[in-house]
């Protein structure tokens, strides 16, 4: 069932908790790696991220993970998981850093929740969205499987995803604003949350994905 699965390392955080929680839901073999030609071995590849998108972007293009990224996607066709800043990376666009372009796999803006962000009741929220938070799945989807609706994922980000297309998207917050916390298009599902740091819900997301075939 588990298979290989590369996690894509650019340099920005460390990745031993993603690679720990798939070995733990019994991936048969975790590549932390940039490596091109390892990464076309696996049968499923992990885009995370964290920290600045500047920064991250920067590194992405260095490394030419964009244009592995691209590769696996459209001509492998493999199952990709993109986590977090790897969401944001594969938008068209960020609102951090005064303004960065990003790898436009999927069109749509990464925008900052906002100073002062508030609740439906006018009470003040903190900015970053921090913790815990319920995740309403807007579309099934395989990755969904076992997992209950508003199940709880945890959230650490100052910027939110806002896709154009909305029939891409799988999973919405809410924090002041309705965000998007997952989309899926096709052999790509993308969430906001970071599944590894997720508990039960999580680590049921990543079993899902060690198994999906990439096909809705």
């Amino acid at each position: 069932m588990g298979g290989i699965v590369a996690v894509i390392d650019y340099g920005m955080g460390n990745l031993h908790s993603v690679a720990s929680a798939l070995q733990h839901v019994g991936a048969d073999k975790v590549l932390v790696t940039h490596d091109a030609e390892l990464i076309r071995t696996a049968d499923h590849v992990v885009f995370p991220g964290v920290g600045a998108i500047r920064d991250c972007m920067a590194e992405i293009r260095r490394l030419k993970c964009d244009e592995l990224l691209l590769d696996v996607l459209t001509e492998q066709h493999k199952p990709v998981l993109a986590i977090c800043v790897g969401m944001q990376a594969l938008m068209s666009h960020s609102q951090e850093n005064g303004g960065v372009d990003c790898l436009d796999i999927i069109p749509g803006e990464v925008r900052f929740f906002g100073n002062p962000l508030l609740d439906a009741e006018g009470g003040r929220l903190k900015v970053p969205h921090m913790g815990w938070n319920q995740v309403h799945q807007v579309s099934a989807h395989p990755l969904w499987s076992g997992i209950e609706d508003n199940s709880r994922f945890y959230f650490v980000h100052s910027y939110y995803v806002d896709a154009v297309d909305r029939k891409l998207l799988a999973g919405s917050v809410q924090y002041g604003v309705s965000a998007d916390a997952a989309l899926a298009r096709d052999n790509l599902f993308a969430v906001q949350f970071h599944p590894e740091k997720s508990h039960t819900a999580g680590l049921q997301l990543l079993r899902n994905f060690i198994s999906w075939n990439g096909q809705c």
